[in-house]
């Protein structure tokens, strides 16, 4: 199946071709065209719409049903002006959201291709009302996330004075404490920062979809980064004896991220370890200079290649394993979505809200975090480029379209 990707937004694209790469059994291309660009033959055109830029007059109204239109909800009006479909999903649309009805346009161009006309004609009135069905529910699932990112932003006030309180109490401003009251006064300023830094999470993965944030680059040391993350979840560690070793080869030339950011996803990552590695057990934290085989595009475990083709490194690897379980391996891929859970046992994900942030974060520096089991234990990591430049040039499109194959 052809699909054309009418969008600026190459992660929209990336987003497109990964999911098309899971759902369909054969060989499919997914063309990027920026907006105004003259289209080519597809089975399916999506529409990232546009006010400014997007112009629906062309569409044959006998061909609507193979464009898909992602479209703002305030500018529901103005694209209803221009074009009488249906075939619209709310940005910002979820991998979910856009997968279920990516896999329902596969499907319904393989009936296409083989079935009669009434039962083309039934099928496609079936249709057009689950993606009624479906806007009514995207509009209410903005409204709720709007609702939670008001409510998240006014719980972490009460968080922070909570835990400023406690500090007052442990420095003993206000009289001294006794080894046990020590203790409990240490143990809520403890609940209270991991309540502050849940709130948080859940606030920027709510506001994540409805902004577009671009990471503060700027020289930045990781060892640094990792201590102070380590200096976080000690507590929790100390509590289960969990020995954590560290080796961060020296990358050769500055690493640029935004410091706060990264050592969020650190203390994310290795806060999750602890949860899950039993007591008296390890963890292992490394990294070294990576070659990253971006060209691949799948959010997969990336490929070193370095011994094959004496590429040099563009990335910087992080590899956090510990000696807890392993994780199912058809959930290795989803623990870092929203809210995901597997039966048979603790949820490895902590609620979605840890490794979805870390994803989250992550895929703003343009880098890619991913599990996978080893020997030694599961292990979670992540890689980010090493020069700025390698990330904004994953934000800017150069020569028209794009295939598959020449992604990267």
């Amino acid at each position: 199946m052809n699909t054309v990707v009418i969008s600026r937004d190459r992660d929209l694209y990336r987003l497109c071709r990964d999911i098309l790469g899971e759902v369909t059994k054969e060989n499919s291309q997914v063309l990027l065209v920026q907006p105004g660009e003259t289209l080519s033959p597809a089975d399916l055109y999506l529409w990232d719409f546009e006010v400014e830029s997007s112009s629906l007059s062309d569409i044959p109204q006998e061909r609507a049903t193979t464009h898909l239109f992602l479209v703002n909800r305030k500018d529901l009006p103005v694209f209803r002006s221009q074009c009488d479909t249906s075939n619209i999903l709310l940005k910002p649309v979820t991998k979910a959201t856009l997968s279920a009805f990516l896999g329902l346009a596969v499907t319904a161009h393989a009936h296409r291709l083989s079935a009669t006309s009434s039962l083309k004609a039934e099928r496609d009135e079936i249709l057009q009302c689950l993606i009624q069905t479906n806007l009514k529910l995207q509009e209410y699932d903005q409204d709720r996330t709007a609702f939670l990112a008001r409510a998240l932003h006014d719980f972490r006030a009460p968080l922070t004075a909570l835990s400023g309180y406690c500090g007052i109490l442990l420095s003993e401003a206000l009289g001294p404490l006794g080894q046990d009251q020590r203790q409990v006064v240490q143990r809520m300023l403890r609940s209270a920062r991991r309540l502050s830094r849940m709130s948080a999470a859940m606030f920027q993965l709510s506001v994540g979809k409805q902004v577009k944030r671009r990471p503060d680059l700027k020289p930045a040391d990781l060892q640094v980064c990792l201590d102070q993350a380590l200096h976080e979840v000690s507590p929790v560690a100390d509590d289960k004896s969990i020995s954590i070793a560290t080796d961060l080869a020296p990358c050769g030339s500055p690493l640029f991220f935004e410091a706060g950011q990264i050592e969020q996803v650190l203390v994310n990552i290795l806060d999750n370890a602890c949860k899950f590695t039993p007591k008296h057990g390890s963890i292992q934290v490394s990294g070294q200079p990576h070659f990253w085989e971006r060209r691949s595009g799948a959010a997969t475990v990336p490929v070193e290649r370095r011994r094959a083709n004496l590429r040099v490194p563009n990335a910087y690897r992080v590899d956090i394993c510990n000696s807890g379980p392993l994780i199912p391996p058809e959930h290795l891929g989803r623990i870092f979505e929203e809210y995901t859970s597997y039966t048979g046992g603790r949820d490895r994900s902590g609620g979605g809200l840890g490794l979805a942030i870390c994803r989250m974060i992550v895929n703003e520096h343009a880098g890619i975090v991913w599990a996978e089991n080893t020997q030694a234990g599961p292990m979670i990591s992540f890689v980010v480029p090493l020069r700025p430049e390698s990330i904004r040039a994953t934000e800017t499109h150069v020569g028209g379209s794009m295939t598959l194959a020449e992604a990267g």
